[in-house]
């Protein structure tokens, strides 16, 4: 099964993470495909860096930034991935790589900021449930004292 992680950065999307984890822990035989999607350049960035090399550089910097988190929690479990940074709409770009890429299913966080979008699904989550060919798994964001524990390459050994 290939499951595909979309990750922006924040601590809801690397809940996603913690339940292709716990999936991995628990014998489900996966490969991950991590993705971070980089909103499309702004007038202001174009008049303030001309260079479209340099600002593409920027964008996949900002990509490989905002994945850091997630790839030391998977290198931490000894688990394989692959990693894709693009640009463009970010429920748009789910959708299309999940099916370029062949994924099985999706699992993600609610990529919820600010308290409206705590109380509603998440704009980018509800689009990619209603334009995906494949499951998706919203993953509900746990308060730090239900978080689940810090799964590393000790506790998968002990438990497969």
């Amino acid at each position: 099964m290939r499951i595909l992680l979309p990750v922006d950065g924040s601590a809801r999307s690397l809940d996603a993470i913690h339940h292709g984890l716990r999936l991995a822990r628990d014998g489900l035989q996966a490969s991950f495909l991590l993705l971070n999607v980089q909103e499309p350049t702004h007038l202001y960035e174009v008049l303030m860096l001309r260079d479209a090399d340099a600002r593409a550089a920027a964008a996949r910097e900002a990509g490989e930034s905002a994945l850091q988190s997630a790839q030391a929690l998977l290198d931490a479990a000894g688990l394989a991935y692959e990693v894709e940074i693009t640009t463009g709409d970010p429920a748009q770009q789910i959708v299309e790589v999940a099916e370029r890429e062949q994924c099985d299913a999706i699992v993600m966080g609610t990529f919820g900021h600010g308290a409206l979008s705590e109380a509603l699904l998440g704009s980018v989550s509800q689009e990619v449930l209603q334009h995906a060919g494949v499951p998706v798994t919203i993953v509900r964001h746990a308060p730090p004292a239900e978080a689940p524990p810090a799964t590393g390459p000790d506790e998968l050994a002990e438990e497969g």
